[in-house]
Parts: structure tokens; C-alpha cells; sequence
């Protein structure tokens, strides 16, 4: 429905409010994406300490991974794609955005997107309690 009431404005050629829709739009998909990264982080920081997945991961061994290790790697992973969609579109609350994810990325770059997406997460929350 939304994709539609969209579609109508871009043929009326109502540029500004599609403008300001798709951007409405693009915070809520970045909210959805910062509350999985943060529900994954809370996982793994219930678990013991430890490390990440290499990046990229291969697949599983015979044993398949240990959970807690699993966990992390995924909360990092969703994590970037928050540093990704900030970065491009500029919707940084804290100003202070790690870089990206890249291949063969250290544990120190993991735990820094993870970071900022709790930093990320704990300033919308402040913003909602003072709207």
C-alpha cells in the first residue's frame, strides 16, 4: 500500500512529499534494523566473552559453531549494516561512526560497530523520552 500511495505522488510529480515519505520511510527500516543489531548484542553479551567468525566465514565445521561465537558475529554483522545505512544517509544520532566491516576485519573493528549501535540505540531512546 505504502509502495503505491508513493508510486501515485511520483506521477502527480509531488516531489517533495515523496522526498519526505521515502525518508520517513528509510528511518523506520534503519529502527528496525538498530533493534535486531541491539537484540543480537544482548544475546551475545549473555554469553561468555570470546571472539568472531572469520570474515568471510566459509561455512560450518563438522561440529558447527559455538553459539555464543555465532551470536556475536551476527550482532556485529547486522551492527554494520546500522554504520552502513548511517553513513550513506547521514541519520547518526551520536555523530561518531566506526568505519565498515570489511573482509579480514579484526575483533576490534567488530566490537566497535557493536558499540555504536548500543551508543545508536541508547540516543533514540533519549530522544523518545523527551518528544
Amino acid at each position: 500500500m505504502e509502495r503505491q500511495v508513493l508510486a501515485d505522488a511520483h506521477a502527480r510529480k509531488d516531489q517533495d512529499w515523496v522526498l519526505e515519505e521515502a525518508g520517513i520511510q528509510a528511518m523506520e527500516c534503519r529502527d528496525e534494523l538498530l533493534e535486531t543489531a541491539v537484540v543480537l548484542d544482548v544475546l551475545a553479551l549473555c554469553h561468555r566473552p570470546g571472539g568472531y567468525l572469520p570474515r568471510p566465514c566459509e561455512g560450518a565445521s563438522a561440529g558447527g559453531f559455538d553459539k555464543a561465537v555465532e551470536l556475536r558475529t551476527d550482532a556485529s554483522d547486522v551492527a554494520d549494516g546500522v554504520v552502513l545505512h548511517d553513513l550513506r544517509h547521514g541519520t547518526s544520532r551520536t555523530g561518531t561512526i566506526p568505519s565498515p566491516l570489511r573482509d579480514g576485519c579484526t575483533e576490534a573493528e567488530r566490537d566497535a560497530v557493536r558499540a555504536y549501535a548500543r551508543r545508536e540505540w541508547q540516543a533514540r531512546e533519549e530522544d523518545h523520552q523527551t518528544a
